[in-house]
């Protein structure tokens, strides 16, 4: 009830036209930055999408895959089934990073302080940034995963690309689908002809 009571404050008088631009302004971005801690994804989430995007590529042939999607996809849910992937909460955003080793091993290397991974690592180990309620590099990896572009590499180069038709092709096309639901007539003589 308190968050709902102060959330409409911030939106209120905003709305009212009763403060300046500037307050306006930075109560905004207060409320966005609210927005954002809200809406940012878990550790649930990115699994349940890992498990939806395993999913919508198992459905698929291999030949259809994008290897860019299948590869990335592959490489979370080994890292999944290793034990090696973490999740982090930094406030606004969510990372999933990849760790050396599953926090269960009992081995030497994965349980001494001393040989841990230093933190200044962590830009090239992170696997995926959760933002405002999505995963970005996960959805952005999963664009145009039902398109083999090695399947498309041995065409003329004329054949690769696509262009959407010109108003004058969409016109004629048009013309000849109105055209073909009309009545096909046929002419007497025609007729004649092929009786006598």
């Amino acid at each position: 009830m308190a968050a709902s009571s102060v959330t409409r404050r911030l939106f209120s008088a905003a709305a009212t036209g009763q403060t300046t631009r500037w307050e306006r302004l930075k109560k905004s971005k207060a409320g966005g930055a609210w927005a954002c801690v809200y809406t940012k994804p878990d550790k649930t989430s990115f699994e349940m999408r890992l498990l939806d995007v395993s999913n919508k590529l198992g459905l698929l042939s291999p030949w259809i895959r994008n290897q860019t999607s299948d590869q990335h996809m592959l490489n979370l849910v080994k890292l999944r089934n290793e034990g090696r992937l973490r999740h982090i909460s930094l406030g606004l955003v969510a990372l999933t990073f990849c760790a050396d080793y599953d926090p269960e091993a009992d081995l030497y290397e994965a349980q001494c302080s001393h040989l841990s991974v230093p933190w200044s690592s962590l830009p090239q180990r992170v696997l995926d940034v959760g933002f405002a309620g999505r995963w970005w590099i996960l959805d952005s990896k999963m664009k145009e995963y039902d398109v083999n572009d090695e399947e498309f590499k041995n065409l003329p180069l004329h054949m690769q690309t696509t262009q959407p038709p010109s108003v004058r092709e969409v016109e004629a096309i048009e013309k000849l689908h109105k055209d073909s639901w009309l009545a096909v007539q046929m002419e007497n003589d025609q007729e004649t002809n092929i009786i006598s």
